[in-house]
């Protein structure tokens, strides 16, 4: 096991598009924006959160680009029911929907209540290979994204946050930067 916790032969690389980590095997030549079956969650997790968290690639999330576009952060929590029940800290997530709205209710709490940033959060529990950027997406327009979290975010003013927000993902909360 790596000191990232991945499994033998896996390594952790860089999108060049994109901008974000994803897992890439040598020998197969896989590669996978979840963490692949065997990863110890809690180690790499960690590991991200210290290799991965720094504000490279940030510059790209600064111009703003023409048109109706909105930036926003989101940190979205899945379950077993979500489109894709994996992540790049969980091979295989298996808590229900239910667990996940209780786990995002006590990270609103947090959120409102002033211990905690969205951002500062979500780069270690967000299940969205955004996390490293604190959940930043980016700016988006219309037609981007899944119905549901387009209509909240565009709901938004910069600097508020929504409620919980269901997609097809998961369960999300969103905040508006701009």
């Amino acid at each position: 096991m790596s000191e990232a916790g991945l499994p033998p032969n896996w390594e952790i690389r860089v999108s060049k598009t994109r901008g974000i980590p994803y897992y890439f095997h040598p020998q197969t030549q896989e590669s996978r924006w979840e963490s692949p079956p065997g990863t110890d969650s809690e180690k790499l997790k960690t590991y991200i959160a210290t290799k991965f968290s720094s504000s490279s690639g940030a510059n790209e999330q600064n111009s703003k680009p023409q048109g109706e576009k909105i930036r926003a952060a989101h940190l979205l929590v899945k379950h077993e029911g979500s489109r894709r029940p994996s992540s790049w800290k969980d091979a295989e997530i298996t808590r229900t929907k239910e667990e996940a709205r209780s786990i995002l209710q006590a990270y609103e709490e947090k959120i409102r209540g002033g211990a905690i940033t969205l951002a500062e959060l979500a780069k270690t529990e967000s299940d969205c290979s955004s996390a490293r950027k604190g959940g930043d997406l980016g700016y988006f327009g219309r037609g981007d994204m899944q119905k549901e979290f387009e209509d909240a975010s565009f709901g938004l003013q910069p600097g508020e946050m929504s409620g919980i927000v269901e997609t097809a993902s998961g369960l999300h909360l969103i905040e508006r930067i701009s």
